[in-house]
């Protein structure tokens, strides 16, 4: 038998078994908020808690920031919080469906992002919240509110804090072409296959040519009208391979509430 302490080695061998078993019990114990004295019932009660209360929390920011919007519009900190916090609400799963797509609530709150963070640029930061901004493309996006000048503005920015990322081109020259204005499409398709290694040139260069095409089949005859931003236009700059490149791209158009 195990605990016949008779044999040869079999106190040694008891000895590890219980102390194996003494350090399991104690970070279950630990683990499940029983003693430990970390005051806030253990990991898995911490998790439960912050999966729990972030509704509530965010919730709460959202009122405190809308206030201060109202009362000091140019205040472009409120606005860029106000977006944060509404992109954390956004992420829960009241808002969006299994398939990933948004539902009516979703679709609300998206549109409510989509005006604090037009609250926001409406008053040019010098330096725009680059991580805020990246958060903004799900809102933009095809899962999101599919607004694709919307989307290039935001790749904009981007592209011009990290003028290396061939990701974020690439990304560019896809809403681009989405957008139809494939001069600015052509300009980031270029930027981005210059950026990649060279062995991946040729896969970048087929897969941008093919959704243009793709783009292009589904486009209306020339000369009709398409949808999204319209009125004021904005000046892209892009070092392309022939030297500096200018391409025009409409302005965003979401109007805050104030």
């Amino acid at each position: 038998m195990l605990f016949d302490l008779r044999g040869r080695g079999r106190r040694r061998t008891v000895r590890v078994i219980y102390i194996g078993l003494a350090l399991l019990i104690g970070v279950g114990l630990v683990g499940f908020g029983v003693g430990g004295g970390f005051g806030g019932g253990g990991l898995l009660s911490a998790a439960t808690n912050a999966e729990n209360g972030g509704s509530s929390s965010y919730s709460k920011q959202i009122a405190k920031y809308r206030k201060l919007t109202k009362k000091n519009p140019s205040d472009a900190s409120a606005w860029a919080n106000l977006t944060k916090n509404l992109l954390h609400e956004a992420g829960g799963e009241a808002y969006v469906t299994s398939a990933g797509t948004l539902t009516s609530k979703g679709h609300k709150i998206f549109q409510e992002t989509a005006q604090a963070w037009a609250g926001y640029i409406a008053l040019k930061p010098p330096k725009p919240n680059i991580e805020l901004t990246k958060e903004m493309l799900r809102v933009y996006g095809v899962e999101g509110l599919n607004e694709p000048n919307e989307e290039v503005a935001l790749l904009e920015l981007i592209v011009a804090s990290e003028p290396t990322n061939a990701s974020y081109y690439s990304a560019l020259s896809e809403y681009a072409y989405k957008a139809h204005n494939y001069r600015l499409g052509d300009l980031s398709a270029a930027k981005a296959i210059a950026l990649v290694p060279a062995n991946e040139t040729k896969l970048v260069k087929v897969r941008l040519a093919e959704f243009k095409k793709s783009i292009e089949k589904e486009s209306k005859p020339a000369g009709s009208a398409t949808t999204g931003a319209t009125g004021a236009t904005r000046t892209t700059t892009i070092q392309g391979p022939e030297g500096v490149i200018t391409a025009t791209t409409p302005s965003l158009t979401t109007k805050s509430k104030k």
